[in-house]
């Protein structure tokens, strides 16, 4: 077999420039976890991505110019093609690596139609963003990859860590390595609290059952199903530069039968041609393979001034409109439903939200604003807020309260959805109120004494308070007793008094939302 050097090098090229942007993915993920400060390119990747940026400023009717960098990858597609999914996206890079036997076989039984998915994904989305809805943004690579590794894979990683050190430590010669190694580890890399999350097995399933695809087609969601490919895709019909078949192309195949995209098909001779083959710029992700493994050179880069030819798996005009009826609809639907809107008292958001619609138009749910969070509180929502809110962040004050002296899942917000604070804006933002259950509460329900909640609220002046009473307890006894309550005007819905409530299961006070 014939290997062509120049291309080799840049294929080489191109797959060092995956492990480097994929090791860097994975090192701002290690860096930001439960961090109080973090790094201010910590959202680096969300900040390039075209669909999270366009989505957002629909949603949002507003330029976000943290989001606007997502034009170099925007101008990267419109000079070469889809260079994001073939050198740059982390998670089309795992699913690179992901390949199995026979994958290219079975993709052979595949209708090419099932690519008009992805397209018709997109088209949703960007008709939900219109109306304000960025719900179907679940279905992004960038953040059901970073949300599948912050919810799912760190805390397995963690907990396994754990277990592991827990078992070596009864051995004790191991002891010094394992301390050593605890002091290099825990905090700077590995979280300090073992991390849990709601909806941990359905993120799991979707993520994983994206991975299985693979058994059925080289990249299968990146072919069939991923909404930002859709979107490059669109672009890259334009894009200036372009795989083209020389004259030399002698129409062997071969360069189809390696492309893993699948974005080589075989076509029937013709009188006006002989070859065998034709590129599809939508779906090329630039990984150079097929240039280099053309047995006769017959395979090139080159300027193209027109459009790509359309393909069978385009949408027509009838079913590109028929797509936005059926978004259109849904959102209707979803915004008249009444169950959906009835507002959760114990939805509480992160600090500086004061308009839930405004926050819904801006949220990525991409969990980066979980990832830094240092107490573990914030966690994806399940049904709290409908399905308009599926998987945004609320905070859970019995997993873990919003510390005062933290603003991290601002800084890290790569939409502004929560807002980027001052530590001094952020004591001061009110996001939900304590109330005390006097039914449940140790001093109002059985004269015993507590004064936990009073102790460990944060604010200067105290928004718990005692009061002295005089009671009988359970011995019989007369003895003085302080009871809590909570002054409103103070409070600012941290958390800690019931994150650290001694009663077991529900608090016997709580946070209620602002």
């Amino acid at each position: 077999m014939k290997v062509h050097l120049g291309w080799n090098f840049w294929r080489r090229f191109r797959q060092i420039v995956q492990i480097l942007f994929f090791v860097l993915f994975i090192f701002l993920l290690f860096a930001g976890l439960q961090r109080q400060t973090v790094s201010p390119f910590a959202d680096f990747f969300f900040r390039i991505n075209p669909l999270s940026a366009l989505a957002t400023m629909l949603a949002s009717r507003a330029w976000i110019p943290r989001l606007g960098w997502a034009l170099i990858i925007v101008g990267l597609t419109i000079l070469i093609g889809r260079v994001w999914c073939g050198w740059i996206c982390p998670f089309g890079t795992l699913l690179e690596w992901v390949s199995f036997r026979k994958a290219r076989q079975r993709a052979k039984a595949i209708s090419p139609r099932w690519r008009m998915i992805k397209y018709i994904l997109l088209v949703i989305i960007l008709v939900g963003a219109v109306f304000g809805n960025l719900t179907l943004l679940v279905f992004e690579p960038l953040a059901l990859f970073t949300r599948a590794m912050t919810t799912v894979v760190l805390p397995a990683l963690n907990f396994i860590v754990n277990i592991s050190e827990s078992s070596l430590y009864s051995l004790a010669f191991l002891r010094p390595a394992i301390s050593g190694l605890e002091t290099v580890l825990r905090g700077p890399i590995l979280p300090v609290l073992q991390p849990v999350y709601n909806s941990t097995l359905l993120i799991a399933a979707l993520f994983f059952g994206i991975l299985a695809l693979n058994l059925l087609a080289d990249r299968f969601w990146c072919r069939y199903l991923c909404p930002l490919g859709g979107l490059l895709g669109w672009l890259s019909k334009f894009s200036i530069l372009r795989p083209l078949i020389g004259q030399a192309c002698t129409g062997c195949t071969r360069c189809a039968l390696l492309c893993k995209p699948g974005a080589i098909k075989t076509i029937p001779a013709s009188a006006e041609s002989s070859r065998e083959v034709e590129i599809m710029p939508a779906e090329c992700t630039v990984c150079l393979d097929c240039l280099v493994n053309c047995a006769k050179d017959g395979l090139g880069i080159g300027p193209v001034l027109k459009p790509a030819p359309a393909q069978e798996f385009d949408l027509s005009r009838r079913q590109f409109l028929g797509t936005i009826a059926v978004g259109t609809a849904g959102i209707v639907l979803l915004r008249t439903n009444l169950r959906l809107r009835i507002k959760n008292s114990r939805l509480i958001r992160p600090p500086g939200i004061n308009d839930e619609q405004a926050f819904l138009s801006k949220c990525l749910r991409c969990s980066e604003c979980m990832k830094v969070c240092p107490t573990n509180g914030l966690q994806p929502v399940q049904s709290e807020a409908g399905l308009e809110g599926v998987w945004t962040p609320t905070l859970m004050p019995r997993v873990g309260y919003c510390d005062y002296g933290c603003n991290a899942c601002g800084q890290v917000c790569p939409s502004g959805a929560i807002p980027m604070l001052s530590l001094d804006q952020k004591r001061l933002a009110v996001i939900g109120t304590a109330m005390v259950n006097r039914n449940r509460c140790l001093p109002w329900a059985s004269n015993t004494p507590c004064i936990v909640c009073e102790e460990m609220c944060p604010t200067p002046e105290k928004s718990i308070r005692l009061e002295e009473v005089s009671v009988t307890n359970p011995a019989g006894e007369l003895v003085t007793l302080q009871r809590p309550y909570v002054l409103r005007e103070l409070c600012i819905g941290c958390g800690i008094c019931e994150n650290h409530c001694p009663l077991a299961g529900d608090a016997a006070i709580q946070i209620y939302s602002a």
